[in-house]
């Protein structure tokens, strides 16, 4: 696997912009409420597609001998919801070589084009925090583990991947963030932890809700320094629970949300509020992603459910993209486009690639 060129930052936060005729300008992209990864360029208005109702976003491309094309990319649309379950057989190819005025159309069938595992590339963490005061175990502790449960079955895939982790962690009163279960792809390693909760779990009654809110942006940034530092991809998701407000006021509400609002921007978060003593506000504040609201515990699995289906496009919303590619060593580099159609949405992103050294066949 030979990296080809990873699109300068995916820190920056983007605006997709498409001019005609001027595809050697960057193109920017706003992929969400949190900001933008990755970059792009214009596609090249010969291919007159019409406007895009879709964004995709390149993540990181490379080449693998002999003649192997991988683009990793997130999709979504231009509100900034991920769009997750496209297909190979969605997306066109386009190639564009010296000789060639405008793209060429190759076929997906006959370059084998596929959607693959990302594991090698791409890392998704998702982090459930749960509020287990006393509030929560005096009343709701069974519903909640229902709930976590069907939040777990409902996040990871049926089939375990080394790309999709959870980890699990709680908190009370106390300066600590408690791990419940590390980071696992292991589903079931994580239903028995939420199912061996007890409502003697914790010795402190109070809540430190901007605590944890805070502690779980520093592990989830620590994750992506790691994801960079191995030449991965990363992007996290918080989902925090609780029923009620900062009690302990060890931490001000102004700094949890600077924590929240100034995080890597590859950080999605996400809240759930239960019952009336929450400050909706604060939680929308906090869960700038997505937030919903328990009106009881009767509630509370539909409410995980909403957030499980977010985080769960969010992380499949990230495709890893390949196929053969028909030009051969010594056609240097050639521009590539890439659209994707979902209905009657559609949406492009053009980019380059070396194919040095190609040759006939694909791995």
């Amino acid at each position: 696997m030979k990296p080809m060129a990873k699109l300068l930052t995916l820190l920056c936060v983007f605006t997709l912009v498409f001019s005609c005729g001027n595809a050697d300008d960057d193109v920017n992209f706003n992929l969400n409420q949190n900001g933008g990864l990755g970059q792009g360029k214009p596609v090249d208005d010969c291919l007159n597609l019409g406007e895009s109702e879709l964004v995709l976003s390149i993540q990181e491309q490379f080449t693998t001998l002999p003649g192997k094309v991988s683009i990793l990319f997130k999709v979504s649309d231009t509100e900034g919801n991920p769009v997750s379950g496209l297909t190979a057989n969605q997306f066109t190819i386009y190639e564009q070589g010296r000789n060639d005025d405008c793209f060429n159309t190759i076929s997906t069938s006959e370059s084998f084009a596929r959607i693959s595992p990302n594991s090698q590339v791409f890392s998704n963490n998702t982090l459930l925090v749960l509020d287990l005061s006393n509030s929560v175990l005096s009343s709701s502790l069974e519903e909640l583990k229902t709930a976590s449960v069907s939040f777990v079955n409902n996040v990871m895939p049926e089939i375990t991947e080394d790309s999709f982790k959870m980890g699990i962690y709680w908190f009370d009163g106390e300066d600590k963030l408690h791990l419940l279960n590390p980071l696992t792809a292991s589903k079931s390693e994580l239903i028995a932890s939420i199912e061996g909760i007890t409502d003697t779990i914790s010795t402190d009654p109070s809540t430190d809700l901007y605590g944890a809110v805070i502690k779980a942006t520093e592990i989830a940034e620590d994750l992506l320094k790691e994801n960079d530092n191995n030449d991965i991809i990363g992007a996290a998701s918080i989902v925090v629970f609780t029923d009620g407000t900062d009690q302990a006021s060890r931490f001000s509400e102004s700094a949890a949300l600077k924590k929240v609002n100034e995080a890597n921007p590859n950080i999605s978060f996400f809240s759930i509020g239960l019952g009336g003593e929450i400050d909706t506000d604060i939680l929308a504040d906090i869960g700038k992603t997505f937030t919903v609201f328990a009106g009881n515990e009767a509630e509370l699995e539909t409410t995980f459910n909403d957030i499980s289906f977010r985080v769960s496009q969010q992380a499949n919303s990230f495709y890893l993209f390949e196929y053969c590619s028909p030009k051969r060593d010594g056609s240097g580099e050639n521009n590539l486009a890439i659209s994707v159609s979902q209905g009657n949405r559609q949406g492009a992103v053009q980019t380059k690639f070396d194919a040095k050294g190609f040759t006939g066949g694909c791995e």
